[in-house]
């Protein structure tokens, strides 16, 4: 992880927008089937309040012919769908305006967006578990 943006959806509770602090950390195996990666990531953002906000994210990667195209660099390379990717969220933060993001349970799914030329980027859509 070398940057990013997080952008909360309009209404939720703690607004959480923000940017990457600096570079994260992410651990990232191959299942001994060669079917899918394990993935453990860490970083901080710096919210647009200034707050500092810990998150360590846990997930599966489905390596799809999609997927390894990206992957690998290959030619017929092209941004894929939700639906491959899929994560859990913990966040830390000692601000009180984000304290609540550390009772919440979250999960993510995710896609590459690809454009030739360019890095790969991994775009996730984050939902927060509520009892229905």
């Amino acid at each position: 992880m070398v940057g990013g943006t997080v952008k909360s959806e309009p209404g939720f509770l703690p607004a959480f927008n923000g940017q990457l602090a600096s570079n994260g950390n992410d651990y990232i195996r191959t299942d001994p089937d060669g079917k899918r990666l394990r993935l453990d990531a860490h970083t901080v953002v710096k919210t647009d309040t200034g707050a500092s906000v810990y998150i360590n994210y846990t997930g599966v990667v489905d390596l799809t012919p999609e997927i390894n195209a990206i992957l690998t660099g290959r030619e017929e390379a092209a941004s894929t769908q939700f639906g491959n990717i899929f994560t859990t969220l913990k966040f830390e933060s000692g601000d009180a305006d984000h304290a609540a993001l550390e009772n919440g349970i979250f999960v993510a799914s995710g896609r590459f967006i690809y454009e030739k030329g360019q890095k790969p980027i991994v775009d996730y859509k984050v939902s927060q578990v509520c009892k229905g």
